[in-house]
């Protein structure tokens, strides 16, 4: 039998889904706060290399999906809502805009 070693966080259902497949995994529940925090952090990053790497609108827009998946929990974990979050993007937004004049700064001089 072939063992794949991931070491990484998954969704919810991931299990379900493996075990429906005839498979067996070997997983832990983290309930340490900071290492949930550490390992959603990874989770971000390796989403971000997924969308770095999407080849197609149909897989960069799910790849973006996870992104805020993994964004919202970060939200949560922290004892934060979703709410705050978008209040303060459109605070940001409104006072600084946003990105849509694609806008590359080279230089400031003073």
């Amino acid at each position: 039998m072939k063992k794949i070693v991931y070491n990484k966080l998954i969704r919810d259902k991931i299990l379900e889904i493996i075990e429906k497949s005839n498979k067996t995994a070997s997983y832990k529940v983290i309930n340490d706060s900071e290492e949930v925090q550490k390992l959603l952090l990874q989770k971000l990053r390796e989403e971000m290399d997924e969308v770095l790497g999407a080849t197609s609108q149909e897989e960069l827009l799910e790849e973006l999906a996870d992104v805020l998946e993994v964004v919202y929990r970060i939200v949560q974990v922290n004892g934060l809502e979703r709410e705050q979050l978008e209040k303060i993007r459109c605070a940001k937004r409104e006072k600084r805009g946003g990105f849509e004049k694609n806008i590359f700064l080279e230089s400031v001089e003073e």
